[in-house]
């Protein structure tokens, strides 16, 4: 992270985040455009987008990024002003470039790794075509990127923000000065040096560029025109009134924008934070600590007042000053934060994921103390000692879920960056292919959430590549010449089901067979189900593509899906038809951190069955024959789990089957004892014990005692796969 001062550091998250959500919105709407065309209020959308970007960037001495997007935002203004054509085929392709780069600088910036050469390069590159888009516009031609391959690396200064232990400059910038003159300010006898001077008498110019972007060529060239603007660094002790009246003789034909410099923001969220308890507007929060004078607050205050009239909506009053670069976005939600706290509300709160982490886990002892409270309080066997347990039970466990729901996510968070891969991996494949969504308000864990981007990321596009036929082939079947995938996702039995769902040609069950058999992975005699032979696309290094390609073939990554899959206590099954399609089906839990669990006794330990995963509790008749039960008329598998982990069993006790399932796939286990469901906090194993057959993770019980908890998906896979070859008749 950058060298920053303490009290600036949260704004700085705050627009690292934001500028994210505000390249997505970008993104969005344009792929949107590709299909659907550019609406006037996308477009506007779009350049607000690179406006607040390029504003908060400068707030923070962000000159990079501040200069690159100052390019692609006056690129937009000037299709807004319809001085510059839309051509959707090839400005898309460059601003959807532009935004990946703006998105490649913000993960350097927060990282504060230096510019590599390839980076320099690709800048470099989109620099010119954004150059090169307006320069051509008077020939009416609208050239795309000029090369998929990066340019030669180019010698420029890299931006290194500076290290945690350099000093700081001796100089500070008290003001950030974006001024433009007016076309005519020749014409009506004004000197722009002379701005300039006047206002080196009132302090220091730290740093100042000069923006010439609306130069025109020569041959069009005005000398009586002034088309020069600058951003000037300036230390001062003025006020903002008295910098403003430096201009008051261009104020109505320049645009004047003077904002508090980004190391002078610690200094005024200060002055906020020791403002009197009073019920202030926040318009009277920014004048009373000087970032906005009383002038430009009645002008938003109009503004505000106009646009109510005219179009019946009302827009925040900070909203409009931060669009019109009146005051940085950070003193708007200091002054913000400030009247709620003033007047005891608070509406939203941005925290670290990492702090939220903290306080589900401190959650999770809790849940583990108030358990083993509860069996003290039986223990004594006092009455008004176990209400009082019980009660504190409830609480704790009420407390659970609210925590539990702070770190839930909608999965369009996950879904949203599917519609840029489904259009860049159609283009590469030259296939037609449409994305549906669905269930995208779904929720789960955001912790969740970020392991199966990876997983899903694959299977779309392996769907894309191997799944979806050409056009052609698709044509000459009957089918739509445009391929479909469908990415959908929905609450199933107390779990998340996500689904990967295309209409290609399906997997084909003989070919796959063959190759497992050649690769020793089956017999050749062995009769599976086609639900088996599917799943053997999971194995490592298993492929039947016949070309290799970028996007899929090398069989490295179905493998790996079922691994990230799994390691969340997930599980992957496929369904396919031939011609008709491929589903593949991924059932995750609703969290990673605690569940209800299902205590049991296995000879003389205890073990733990995730609630979510059991169906139904019987009683084991002894007179069963060995390996199955006949439930309701048909064969259930059974798994002594006291054999498995070979544990010794108690011959006196009486016995019990818990029938649990996931999908399709249902067996009953064997325990001994069944002593209750409670909340259990999910505990790692460890890398000595990760690999434990059966076991997925391990919790501590209320008596202290440790507990292992199972491993459905691994129990369910090997035991039913074990028992068909075995399966007895509903007869037997």
């Amino acid at each position: 992270m950058m060298d920053i001062d303490p009290a600036l550091q949260g704004a700085m998250e705050t627009f690292f985040e934001e500028s994210r959500d505000l390249l997505q919105e970008m993104e969005q709407i344009l792929l949107g455009v590709e299909t659907h065309g550019l609406e006037a209020e996308q477009l506007n959308a779009l350049f607000r987008a690179a406006h607040t970007i390029k504003g908060s960037a400068g707030l923070f001495g962000l000159d990079p990024l501040v200069r690159f997007t100052h390019r692609l935002e006056n690129l937009l203004d000037r299709i807004r002003a319809g001085q510059q054509a839309f051509d959707a085929e090839q400005m898309v392709p460059l601003l959807l470039a532009c935004a990946d780069h703006l998105g490649a600088y913000l993960v350097m910036l927060q990282g504060a790794d230096a510019f590599q050469p390839d980076f320099l390069a690709e800048d470099v590159r989109l620099l010119e075509a954004l150059e090169a888009v307006q320069r051509r516009q008077a020939e009416g031609i609208l050239p795309g990127l000029a090369s998929d391959h990066p340019a030669p690396p180019v010698v420029q200064r890299a931006y290194k923000p500076a290290a945690p232990d350099q000093p700081r400059k001796p100089h500070r910038a008290g003001w950030h000065i974006s001024l433009r003159f007016g076309v005519d300010t020749f014409r009506d006898g004004m000197d722009p040096l002379s701005f300039l001077q006047y206002l080196r008498q009132m302090g220091e110019i730290l740093g100042l560029v000069t923006l010439t972007d609306q130069l025109p060529k020569l041959s069009a060239l005005d000398p009586e025109s002034c088309y020069l603007g600058f951003e000037i660094a300036f230390a001062s002790a003025a006020s903002k009134a008295e910098i403003v009246a430096v201009f008051d003789f261009v104020k109505d034909s320049c645009t004047l924008h003077i904002l508090p410099s980004h190391d002078q923001l610690p200094d005024y969220l200060r002055m906020i934070e020791s403002l009197p308890e009073a019920d202030q507007r926040i318009g009277e929060i920014l004048v009373a600590i000087g970032s906005l004078t009383p002038e430009e607050l009645q002008q938003a205050l109009g503004q505000q007042q106009e646009e109510e009239k005219h179009s019946g909506e009302h827009h925040p009053l900070g909203e409009i000053l931060v669009a019109a670069q009146m005051v940085p976005e950070p003193l708007v939600q200091g002054a913000l934060a400030k009247q709620q706290q003033q007047r005891g509300q608070r509406q939203m709160l941005r925290i670290h994921a990492e702090e939220l982490d903290q306080l589900v886990d401190l959650v999770g002892e809790l849940v583990i103390a108030s358990a083993s409270n509860r069996l003290r309080a039986q223990e004594e066997d006092r009455e008004l000692r176990v209400e009082a347990a019980v009660q504190v039970a409830r609480l704790v466990e009420e407390i659970r879920d609210r925590a539990l729901h702070l770190r839930m996510i909608e999965v369009n968070e996950i879904f949203q960056r599917f519609p840029r891969v489904v259009r860049d991996t159609a283009k590469q494949l030259s296939k037609d292919i449409r994305l549906e969504i669905r269930g995208e308000q779904t929720e789960l864990d955001k912790s969740m959430a970020e392991k199966i981007v990876d997983p899903l990321m694959h299977l779309v596009r392996n769907a894309m590549d191997h799944g979806i036929e050409s056009a052609a082939i698709r044509q000459a079947s009957g089918k739509d010449p445009q391929g479909r995938i469908l990415l959908q996702a929905r609450h199933d039995a107390s779990g998340i089901l996500i689904e990967v769902q295309d209409d290609g040609a399906g997997l084909q069950r003989d070919k796959i067979l063959r190759k497992a058999i050649e690769k020793g992975l089956v017999q050749e005699d062995q009769k599976l189900s086609d639900t088996e032979v599917f799943s053997l696309i999971f194995a490592p290094g298993f492929s039947t593509a016949e070309k290799i390609s970028d996007i899929s073939g090398r069989g490295v990554g179905m493998d790996v899906v079922k691994q990230n899959i799994e390691s969340i206590r997930g599980g992957i099954d496929i369904e396919s038809q031939p011609g008709q399609g491929t589903t593949i089906r991924i059932r995750l839990p609703l969290t990673l951190s605690i569940i209800d669990g299902f205590v049991v006794r296995i000879g003389k330990g205890l073990f733990v069955i995730p609630s979510d995963a059991v169906e139904e509790c019987v009683e084991y008749p002894q007179v069963e024959a060995t390996g199955y039960l006949q439930l309701r008329g048909q064969p259930l598998p059974l798994l002594d789990l006291a054999a498995m982990f070979q544990v010794e069993r108690s011959v006196s006790s009486r016995r019990n089957v818990i029938v649990v399932g996931q999908g399709s796939e249902r067996i009953g286990v064997l325990v001994g004892a069944i002593l209750g469901n409670q909340q259990t906090v999910i505990k790692p194993l460890g890398r000595l014990f990760e690999s434990l057959p059966g076991i997925s993770a391990a919790t501590i019980l209320g008596n202290g005692e440790l507990a292992p908890i199972l491993d459905i998906a691994h129990l369910l896979q090997h035991h039913t796969r074990s028992s068909r070859t075995a399966q007895p008749t509903s007869s037997s």
